[in-house]
C-alpha cells in the first residue's frame, strides 16, 4: 500500500498555472518597487547583451499543492530562457507564502553554476536576507551572485555558521503538508473522513519512523496528519501570502511576454537547488 501510494502521489498532484513572463523579472507579489524592478531588469538585460545568457526571476504567492521543484522546472521549460543549443539560461523562483526558493540552471550553465554553488547562493546569500525581512534585497543579492558566476567571478568564501541542529526539522513540515495535500486528500475522498484519516496517519507514522528513526517523532507526525486529513487543510494554508487573493496579484511588470525578455529556446534538466526560510 505504501509503495502504491508513493507511486500514485506524483501523478495526482495538482498543477499551478505557469504565468506569462512580464520581462526578465515577473513579480506577482509586489515585493519589488518600481525603481528596484527597473534596476534589476536593466542588469539582466545587460547580462544578455554582454554574454548572451538569460537569467529570469519569478516571484509568486505560492506553488501549492505542487512542490516548488516541479513547478520551477515547468516554468523553465515554458519560458525557455537561454539560447537554443547553448542552453545558457537560469531561473530564480520565490514562493513567498511557502517560504520556498528554487534556482533552476540550464544545461549550458551547469559548469559555471553547479548545484553546489547554487545551494550556497540560496543558503548563504538569499535566505539570510529573507529571514531578516529583506525580501527585495535577498532577490537582488541572489541575482547578483548568479550574474557574477556567469561572468566568471568566484563566490566569496562561505561565512561560518553555527550548527543549530534543526536542519532535519525544517524539512519535515513541507513533507507533511505535501503528504496531507496529496495522499490524505485522496484517502479522504475514497474512504471517507475518518477511515481516510486513520490510514493516512498509519502510513505517515510508518514513513516518519523509517525516515527519522524515532517512534515518538513518528507518532507526533501521524497525529498531525490524522487531524489535518480528518478536518481538511485550512483554507488559509492554501492561498500563499495573506491578502494576495485566490489568483495572481501584485503590480503589473514592465511590458508583456517578450517586452525586454523573450525566451530563446534554452534547455533544462532539473539542475539547481532549493531552500526554505
Amino acid at each position: 500500500m505504501l509503495l502504491w501510494l508513493a507511486l500514485l502521489a506524483p501523478v495526482c498532484v495538482a498543477q499551478v498555472a505557469v504565468p506569462p513572463a512580464r520581462g526578465y523579472v515577473t513579480d506577482l507579489t509586489g515585493t519589488l518597487d518600481a525603481a528596484r524592478l527597473q534596476a534589476l531588469e536593466a542588469r539582466l538585460a545587460a547580462l544578455e547583451q554582454a554574454k548572451g545568457s538569460q537569467i529570469v526571476v519569478l516571484l509568486l504567492p505560492t506553488t501549492q499543492p505542487e512542490p516548488i521543484e516541479r513547478f520551477a522546472l515547468r516554468v523553465a521549460e515554458q519560458w525557455r530562457p537561454g539560447r537554443k543549443g547553448v542552453d545558457d539560461g537560469a531561473l530564480l523562483v520565490v514562493a513567498l507564502g511557502d517560504r520556498a526558493v528554487r534556482i533552476e540552471v540550464g544545461y549550458g550553465l551547469e559548469g559555471a553554476i553547479p548545484d553546489a554553488l547554487v545551494k550556497r547562493i540560496i543558503e548563504d546569500i538569499i535566505i539570510p536576507r529573507f529571514r531578516a525581512g529583506d525580501l527585495a534585497g535577498g532577490v537582488e543579492a541572489g541575482v547578483a551572485a548568479m550574474i557574477a558566476l556567469v561572468e566568471g567571478e568566484p563566490l566569496p568564501p562561505p561565512a561560518s555558521r553555527p550548527n543549530t541542529g534543526d536542519g532535519a526539522g525544517q524539512g519535515v513540515l513541507p513533507l507533511i503538508m505535501m503528504f496531507v495535500f496529496v495522499v490524505g486528500s485522496l484517502l479522504r475522498a475514497w474512504l471517507g473522513a475518518l477511515p481516510g484519516a486513520l490510514l493516512a496517519g498509519a502510513v505517515a507514522f510508518t514513513g516518519a519512523w523509517l525516515l527519522l528513526g524515532s517512534v515518538l517523532a513518528g507518532a507526533v507526525i501521524a497525529v498531525i496528519v490524522f487531524v489535518l486529513t480528518l478536518v481538511g487543510v485550512p483554507r488559509a494554508w492554501r492561498g500563499g501570502v495573506p491578502g494576495s487573493g485566490s489568483g495572481y496579484g501584485g503590480r503589473p511588470g514592465p511590458g508583456g511576454f517578450g517586452g525586454g525578455f523573450s525566451g530563446r529556446g534554452g534547455g533544462f534538466g532539473g539542475g539547481g537547488a532549493s531552500g526554505r526560510w
